[in-house]
């Protein structure tokens, strides 16, 4: 095999992958809707060719392998055309799996909040003590620079995804990761295109659990019920897979104590759980060790948990970790300041889901707490786009001062008894006692912001896209 070629070549993953396959020797090309930098630099200064715009002819005679990515589906004509000539073709998984993975330490992260941030604290911590580990993150960590890269070290760290892997495999993509450590931050119904409830979201975690050697590790959410589910199925049919609950609970096998919230981070301690009387414990690195991190909110401290002790399992000791979590820098998109003008701070945060909304409010409200806060929400997910929520996001946007919704755009796509009916989101935000509009577009939303904020106020704006670029505007607006 010589030549791979890439379909959706220009997405985070699919670049690192590529990237990493062409350093291999590999000659990789590939083919995108949209081709702008800074991918396209990337990639073109890796020496890989890159096509604008699906045809059949930008597929290589000499082609071996065909990289098919998930935004692409049936009737994209590169991809008909693969199928028609028989091409050997993998998805994205798939190839990280047979190129990648295979030998390695594959430290997954997964859960329905907190994955990108809590891959990107492990991967830091491997990588601030000389590990160099591989990774692949849906973000881009401050530290790393990246979103992903492969390296020749033993370790590779992947936020670990249950979204399904391409058109042609429906299971969840991290079924494919070869796991030695598993972390499952939490369990909740999302993805509601793939998803008819959390049941069957469980079910995904329980196959993934399967695959845990004897030799690897789980670490669960001790606070999270649907965890617990899955961590009950475990203990029945996979006792030879070993599981540690992580949590504030008193029931935690490794237990979040001493906690203090402060404007500029948040500080920990951990305790182990006693063994069983009669029985000796296991001796635990992190055992009455404390812990900062430059990041604010619980959710945020029970990421930093999960991840020093995937760590302390991966061989890192108590300092060692310490010292990663002080100088760990955040994740673009996840609280992000893009600027402050004329005394109002504009903040970028990719939270999309009812739980997620409400963490990124009152982490906020712990970092800004003598501020109005605003949260305007881009409803864009499939699952927001959905009543699934109608009456958890109310409550969720509810908690800020100020809610500011955009209209939801291809509604055609839904029946009219699945969408979400915003008037009716308007009125429950209302009833609850906070100020809610929502805008014709997102110009119409800048202008309203800027008619009635006031100085110290916070704009939170929340999308899991980018929002027509409405931080920029916001930014130019109130500076005019």
């Amino acid at each position: 095999m010589k030549h791979v070629h890439f379909l959706g070549i220009c997405g985070t993953a699919m670049g690192a992958v590529a990237s990493a396959m062409a350093r291999q020797g590999y000659v990789v090309t590939g083919t995108d809707a949209n081709v702008y930098p800074p991918m396209s630099t990337f990639l073109e200064n890796e020496g890989i060719q890159i096509f604008q715009g699906y045809n059949p002819a930008n597929i290589p005679a000499d082609t071996d392998l065909v990289v098919i990515g998930n935004a692409m589906s049936r009737g994209n004509i590169e991809v008909e055309a693969v199928l028609d000539s028989r091409l050997r073709y993998m998805s994205l998984p798939e190839t990280m799996k047979e190129f990648f993975l295979w030998g390695k330490r594959n430290l997954v992260v997964t859960g329905t909040h907190g994955k990108t941030t809590t891959t990107s604290m492990l991967a830091w911590m491997l990588e601030a003590n000389g590990h160099n580990p591989s990774f692949m993150i849906g973000g881009i960590a401050r530290n790393l620079g990246r979103g992903g890269r492969f390296t020749d070290s033993s370790f590779c760290v992947l936020e670990g995804d249950e979204y399904d892997t391409s058109f042609f495999d429906k299971r969840s993509k991290f079924l494919h990761y070869l796991p030695e450590v598993v972390i499952i931050n939490n369990i909740e119904m999302d993805h509601a295109d793939i998803y008819a409830n959390v049941e069957e979201i469980k079910l995904s975690f329980k196959r993934l659990l399967r695959v845990v050697p004897r030799n690897g590790i789980v670490f669960i959410n001790a606070d999270c019920p649907n965890c617990a589910d899955v961590r009950a199925y475990a203990a029945e049919e996979l006792k030879m897979v070993k599981m540690v609950s992580v949590g504030m609970s008193e029931n935690a096998d490794v237990r979040i104590t001493n906690q203090e919230y402060r404007t500029d981070g948040s500080g920990f301690t951990l305790t182990c759980k006693p063994a069983p009387e009669g029985e000796e414990a296991a001796p635990c690195p992190l055992c009455g060790e404390s812990f900062n991190v430059p990041m604010i909110g619980d959710f945020n401290v029970r990421n930093a948990a999960m991840a020093a002790c995937a760590a302390a399992f991966a061989g890192l000791n108590a300092e060692e970790i310490r010292t990663a979590l002080n100088s760990f820098e955040g994740v673009a998109r996840r609280q992000e300041i893009r600027g402050t003008v004329n005394g109002v701070t504009v903040v970028d945060d990719f939270a999309h889901h009812p739980t997620a909304i409400r963490q990124a409010i009152a982490g906020l409200r712990q970092r800004f707490p003598k501020s109005r806060l605003w949260v305007l929400f881009e409803p864009r997910s499939n699952t927001t786009i959905r009543n699934l929520f109608q009456s958890e996001l109310a409550t969720a946007l509810s908690d800020a001062d100020f809610a500011v919704i955009s209209p939801i755009e291809n509604t055609k796509r839904l029946a009219p008894e699945e969408r979400l009916d915003q008037e009716k989101l308007l009125a429950d935000i209302r009833e609850a006692g906070t100020d809610a509009y929502v805008g014709k577009n997102v110009d119409d939303i800048v202008a309203y912001v800027v008619t009635h904020v006031h100085p110290n106020d916070v704009l939170l704006v929340m999308s899991n896209g980018g929002f027509g670029g409405i931080h920029n505007k916001l930014l130019i607006a109130l500076a005019q």
